[in-house]
This record gives C-alpha cells, structure tokens and sequence, in this order.
C-alpha cells in the first residue's frame, strides 16, 4: 500500500469538477506553483489504443483540470491500430507519446532521439489466455500448443516465452485483435491485456480463462510510458517537468475517483462501457499495475536503472538487442520523484 503521506499528496487535489475536453478553455487562477495566471502552453499526448481505463490517469488529468494547473492545455490524440507513435513524435505531431520499453531501447538502437521521462505501469499488463479444464495449469504447459500474437510479439514478449519457457516459432498463430480463433479452438492460446480481453472471452465464451501476466513470470518491462523528443528535454525542461507531474497526479486521482476520466474516456471511445471501465481499474488496482515495486514507496511513475538494466539483458539473452547498445539512452531519471520530495 502507498505510505498515505505520499497518496494524499496527490489525491487531495483542489481542482475544478466540470467535465472539459481540453485545459485551455479557461485560464486557471493560479499554477501548482503559486504563480500568478498565465496563459496556458499547448501539449498533445498521443496514446497508444483507442480510449480505455489502462489510460485513465491521463484522461483524469484532462477531465478535472489538473492539467491547467500546471499551466498546460493538453489535447489527447487517440492511437489505435494504425498509429505510428515514434513517427508522430519526431514530425512533432505530439510532443509526448504513450511508449514502451521494447520500443525505446529499439530506438537507441536506430538512433531516434526519444527518450522516456516516466513509466505510469510498473507492470506490462500483457497476458497469455487459455482454456480452463484442458490439463494446462501454467504458463510452462502452453509448449507446443498454438497461441495467437499479433506481429508486433515478435520483437517484445514472444521472444522472452522462447527463451524461458521453450516456445518454438512452429506456435505461432497470427493475431487479428478478436477473441473468435480462440474460443474456437480449446486447445489454443492467446495473448491479451489484463484488463480487457479476459472480460470480453467470459462474455462472449461463457466461460473463466486462464491469465498468466508475463510480469509474474519474469516479463518486467515499464508500460503506459511518457516519452517525449530529446530535443524538447533539452530545449524546455520546465515543460517536460510539468507533464510528467501533472500527470502523476491524475493517476492519483483517478484511481481515487475516476467517474470524470471515465465520462471523457466514453466521449472519445462511444464503443467503451462502463462495465469494461470498471473491469480495467480493478484488474489494474489487484494486480499492482501502476502501483507495486518501486512506485509503492517512492510514488507513481518512478523508474530505476537497475529495471533498465534488467529488461535489456532479457531481451538481450533472447537476441532482440545488441548487448553493446548503451540502454541507458532510452531513459532518463531527471523528471520522476521531484514532487515527492
């Protein structure tokens, strides 16, 4: 549990109640700072998927107005399928994107100048589903056995399960975003997220899968991340700064009350239900996705070297990286921890 010095830090917020579809419709009476008003800098954060509770603290942050009290006014520009984050960020289409760690590291790797200034997941929420009462009872009992991942595994988790657990390529089903294969078929497998394909399987199967978060089994990436440009990180640090605390602080307050991030999450996705929102904030608060390991004791968003280090010798092991590439550049620790203080 959160020591309650730090979560009522951020969870006591005095911030305006009103639903609002961006921070800069209003200027705010003053910053977090103390400061006199001023007028609000824009920022757009790209998300990785279409709107959901496994991006809420965003959404929050929008919806109550926290932003604005950092002196932003952020506009969310929904991923999804098609959605190129790194190219986005680099044409500054966005000046901050929802990323991950594979990713980041690969971009070291191309020389991309991105970096990652905040990790909101301490936990990847990515999972493998099987059918219940067919013998297999672990993540290691799946050898052998067809299991749909969408191409992008190949360069993320599936290497990690063929390393550690003797997955062999022969496996492989290719992944098309729906459950239908998989009910299907009792012998196969899938990958999902933990806070979304579980629930949609138990609805339209009628039956209770099998879950094993890859984190549990030794998968320990950072997930939902802030990364930005380096050039912005060089050229406006205060701006970087802002964001990243700021959005801290609405994953606080979501996971404290997240009825108005919830009602801008539906504006933006019509296709979400509040049943599916509630199903996500509860897989995401039980399992210690934002909050576990580091984050329990030193707040949301926190990142260590050592986690770095960590994932990159995994995948290094697996032969998705290049042990010589300097990982280090992927990330910086500047921006995180400074509000706790």
């Amino acid at each position: 549990m959160l020591k309650r010095r730090r979560f009522l830090q951020y969870s006591s917020l005095a911030v305006a109640s009103t639903l609002v579809a961006a921070c800069g419709n209003q200027s705010p009476s003053s910053t977090e700072n103390g400061s006199a008003s001023k007028k609000l800098e824009k920022v757009t954060y790209g998300t990785n998927w279409y709107a959901q509770a496994e991006h809420g603290g965003f959404y929050q942050a929008v919806a109550t107005g926290i932003y604005q009290e950092y002196g932003l006014d952020v506009t969310i520009k929904m991923g999804g399928p098609q959605v190129n984050g790194t190219q986005l960020l680099m044409s500054e289409g966005v000046d901050f994107f929802m990323g991950f760690g594979a990713d980041a590291i690969r971009a070291v790797a191309e020389d991309i100048p991105k970096i990652t200034v905040a990790a909101m997941f301490q936990k990847d929420p990515q999972v493998i589903i099987a059918h219940p009462d067919t013998g297999v009872k672990t993540l290691e009992d799946l050898q052998g056995q067809p299991i749909y991942i969408s191409a992008a595994a190949n360069t993320t988790f599936w290497p990690f399960l063929k390393e550690k657990f003797g997955f062999t390529d022969e496996q492989k089903r290719p992944y098309n975003f729906t459950v239908g294969p998989f009910l299907a078929n009792e012998n196969a497998a899938q990958q999902g997220y933990l806070s979304s394909e579980p629930l949609k399987i138990r609805k339209e199967g009628g039956f209770e899968p099998l879950v094993f978060l890859l984190a549990d089994y030794g998968y320990d990436p950072y997930a939902t991340t802030i990364e930005t440009r380096k050039a912005l990180v060089e050229e406006n640090p205060d701006l970087v700064q802002r964001f990243v605390d700021a959005s801290i602080k609405g994953w606080y307050s979501y996971l404290e009350s997240p009825e108005a991030g919830n009602a801008l999450i539906k504006e933006a996705n019509p296709e979400m239900t509040d049943e599916q929102l509630e199903y996500g904030l509860a897989q995401m608060k039980e399992h210690g996705i934002v909050i576990s390991g580091d984050a329990e004791d030193q707040g949301i968003g926190m990142m260590t070297q050592e986690r770095w280090q960590s994932f990159f010798e995994i995948m290094a092991d697996a032969g998705v990286f290049e042990p010589e590439i300097d990982y280090t550049q992927a990330f910086t620790l500047d921006f995180i921890g400074q509000s706790l203080e």
